[in-house]
């Protein structure tokens, strides 16, 4: 078995927060608590869960855009925890990311040719003569033309904004791109165009993806296996057969049966979850699912689950499968 693209150990990300006529520290939040996973090359991981969950904080910890708090980050071999910012800059050209607003993303005082030839320039990569090639066959392959490079991002849709985005990230030629919620900010019958484009350029250019959302019907199309995000916990990750026929996780379960069903006719429980998410500032105690949790048993409130193994593939954490094994069929 060849060796994973990208293994993550224990992340943390935890934010100080402050108080008081000296700002002392009064606490902090853990906006990414002790996550483990990898990623094969070739492979799309998609990272789901509700809004502040601790998704996107991960991403940007993945490629030390934040750095983190403790936990091991191992790409290509080479383990980048440690990594100085200059030397982390060198290996961002092999990790890049597709942002979630398209809007915001993008340099409104750039042309679009500059905008996608920056990270050249940037990695040192070519000659003037070069980049612009390289920035011509990258629009092209985005489904932009030549000419359109010329413009201003403000002359474009939020589609066409993305595209750039992507294009920008594909100019180094990368082998893991991070996407943040790419087609969240826009409409529903630009989402398909995206996701195919991306599908498309994984293909051609045998890209790996860790694709961040909060829309599970989106992930649904487009990953291979899916990992389920709970106040900066992960709490299940499976196969995107798997986790779609038979979750395991009582958060997950409430997850997939809230997504709209197109058959009316059909019958399907939803699972109303009681109560807010709790503060990421203060978790409660053992599992921090157990406040909102139909299946609570006693020992959720006093003890943390372990994010384990049961059967092959499948990850989960939750007491309901301590002294259980999941069959794979």
């Amino acid at each position: 078995m060849s060796e994973p693209l990208l293994k993550v150990q224990h992340l943390k990300k935890c934010f100080d927060t402050r108080g008081g006529v000296f700002a002392r520290k009064t606490g902090e939040i853990k906006a990414v608590d002790d996550v483990s996973f990898s990623v094969k090359r070739g492979e799309v991981l998609g990272i789901v869960g509700e809004s502040g969950c601790g998704k996107s904080t991960m991403g940007r910890t993945l490629l030390k855009l934040i750095e983190p708090t403790a936990g091991k980050i191992v790409f290509d071999g080479r383990d980048v925890t440690s990594f100085s910012p200059r030397k982390m800059r060198y290996m961002r050209r092999n990790m890049q990311m597709i942002f979630q607003d398209p809007y915001a993303s993008l340099n409104p005082r750039h042309k679009v040719e500059k905008i996608i030839g920056e990270p050249l320039l940037v990695h040192g990569i070519g000659d003037a003569k070069e980049r612009k090639k390289r920035v011509s066959e990258m629009l092209e392959v985005v489904g932009l033309s030549n000419d359109q490079g010329k413009r201003y991002p403000h002359q474009f849709s939020g589609g066409q904004r993305q595209r750039i985005g992507i294009a920008r990230a594909l100019v180094v030629n990368p082998k893991l791109i991070v996407c943040d919620e790419p087609v969240s900010a826009l409409d529903v019958s630009i989402q398909s165009q995206i996701l195919n484009l991306m599908e498309d350029l994984r293909e051609a250019f045998n890209l790996t993806y860790i694709f961040i959302a909060h829309d599970l019907s989106v992930v649904k199309h487009i990953s291979h296996r899916i990992g389920v995000m709970y106040l900066g916990r992960m709490v299940e990750l499976t196969s995107n057969d798997h986790l779609y026929n038979e979750p395991l996780h009582p958060y997950t379960q409430s997850l997939l049966s809230s997504i709209p069903n197109p058959d009316l006719d059909a019958k399907r429980e939803q699972i109303i979850l009681q109560g807010e998410v709790p503060s990421p500032s203060n978790p409660p105690e053992g599992c921090a699912f157990h406040p909102r949790c139909p299946a609570c048993i006693p020992i959720c409130e006093s003890v943390r689950p372990k994010f384990q193994e049961i059967s092959e593939n499948r990850f989960v954490a939750c007491h309901l499968y301590d002294s259980h094994t999941i069959s794979n069929d």
